[in-house]
């Protein structure tokens, strides 16, 4: 993302994130020109992919290893990634003008409004206690390096594991973005 911090800690680039995706579908909401409306929503689409796979990467492993009920977190998360993939695919594929994209937006929007209320309000305070501060600032690194290399489309068939994201997700990452740059989709 444009407005990640370039210091601070994972959960606050993580925070960023989460701040410039609620604005861009906000912003989609109040805009009637359909190219527009599509690049913007494919930024978005774009933008919460990234942010998705860097945190199966780098932060679901964090969460199993120092919260206490870790696995079951990760469980929960992943599920709602699924749900967000599925909705976002959605998007991805009906037309903007279509009252199905607002059906698809708005089950986006309360689907990512859920996910970012836990982990704001739950989980980030939580294993900000629990991980030392300068493991950290390192993850916020890694979280970034992986937004660079990570896929820019919805993949709902895809495994939504740390070991697939390392060793596939770069792959299908390049193809995503040759396929964004022959066909114009706006990624950012």
């Amino acid at each position: 993302m444009t407005s990640s911090p370039t210091t601070g800690d994972v959960f606050d680039v993580l925070t960023s994130d989460h701040r410039d995706v609620t604005a861009l579908i906000s912003e989609i909401w109040t805009i009637k020109d359909p190219m527009i409306r599509r690049d913007l929503t494919d930024t978005a689409i774009s933008e919460l992919v990234r942010h998705a796979v860097a945190e199966e990467m780098y932060v679901y492993p964090a969460m199993r290893k120092y919260l206490p009920e870790g696995d079951k977190a990760v469980e929960h998360d992943v599920e709602e990634h699924k749900e967000l993939e599925e909705a976002m695919k959605r998007l991805e594929d009906v037309d903007v003008s279509d009252i199905a994209f607002e059906e698809a937006l708005r089950k986006l929007e309360t689907i990512l409004a859920d996910h970012v209320q836990d982990e704001e309000t739950e989980q980030f305070p939580e294993l900000r206690r629990r991980i030392p501060h300068d493991e950290l600032v390192e993850l916020a690194g890694k979280v970034e390096t992986a937004k660079k290399l990570a896929p820019t489309r919805p993949h709902p068939a895809a495994p939504n594991s740390e070991l697939f994201h390392k060793l596939v997700g770069p792959g299908v990452g390049l193809v995503d973005r040759l396929r964004d740059k022959l066909t114009g989709r706006a990624t950012r």
